[in-house]
């Protein structure tokens, strides 16, 4: 086969790949679309549980109504088609990889994606009650706090992210340790800094109080502690492979 050819072999299985992937994700937005509203709803339930008694959220756009809905259905299908994407990614690239490789990066991938889940799923279920319990007793007295749901939407997203990324620092730990960049020993001295900056990217991503800050700087130390358990394990195990290669 010339270069010519192989080259277009793998477009055409790239094509292929990423048609599958969104017919994945359509197809379960499609499935969730008549439930629009009410995912809405459950993802607004923990702002919703802090309000006072008659509080409600409000659309301050003709067309939000209908969009902001819409977003978060596509945002729950994405979620829900993630395994089926990177399922289709590590397709394509599996065949060109090292059996080694596979063996370090597809737990890694696995890892990353569970971890991932249970970071969105610690900030919806343990940290959205303190924040939205903080932000709506801190209203000045008569104020009355009617979010928009547009706005919910943006905060409640940076929020998923920030917790998702944060909670794969175990993985971002095992990987640099399999790559060679960083040793135990280096990984153990760099702890003090990983604790300052843990707190750093508390006070930035949470609202400005002392026990949201902490339990996004908490387990981001609990996570980097525990790739560092992983790595003392590797040498047993890959970290021969992984200096050979």
């Amino acid at each position: 086969m010339t270069p010519t050819e192989n080259f277009i072999t793998h477009l055409v299985e790239l094509r292929n790949r990423l048609l599958r992937a969104v017919a994945g994700l359509l197809l379960i937005f499609v499935g969730l679309f008549p439930f629009a509203d009410k995912l809405y709803s459950l993802l607004a339930a923990p702002l919703l549980a802090k309000l006072p008694q008659g509080a409600q959220m409000i659309a301050t756009a003709v067309t939000t109504p209908f969009f902001v809905p819409m977003k978060v259905t596509m945002l729950a299908a994405f979620l829900l088609a993630l395994p089926w994407i990177l399922y289709q990614c590590w397709a394509f690239v599996a065949p060109g990889l090292y059996t080694h490789e596979k063996r370090m990066l597809l737990p890694l991938l696995v890892a990353s994606l569970i971890l991932f889940f249970i970071g969105m799923a610690f900030a919806y279920f343990a940290v959205f009650p303190v924040v939205f319990g903080f932000l709506v007793g801190s209203a000045p007295q008569g104020v009355a706090v009617m979010t928009d749901i547009a706005e919910y939407l943006d905060f409640v997203i940076g929020m998923f992210l920030a917790f998702g990324f944060a909670f794969e620092v175990p993985v971002a730990v095992v990987l640099m340790a399999l790559m060679g960049w960083v040793t135990l020993a280096q990984l153990k001295e760099a702890r003090a800094y990983v604790i300052v900056g843990a707190f750093v990217l508390g006070a930035i991503f949470t609202p400005p109080d002392i026990v949201s800050q902490f339990m996004l700087a908490i387990p981001l130390w609990i996570l980097y502690e525990a790739g560092l358990l992983v790595v003392r394990w590797l040498p047993e195990r890959d970290a021969s492979a992984t200096s050979a290669n």
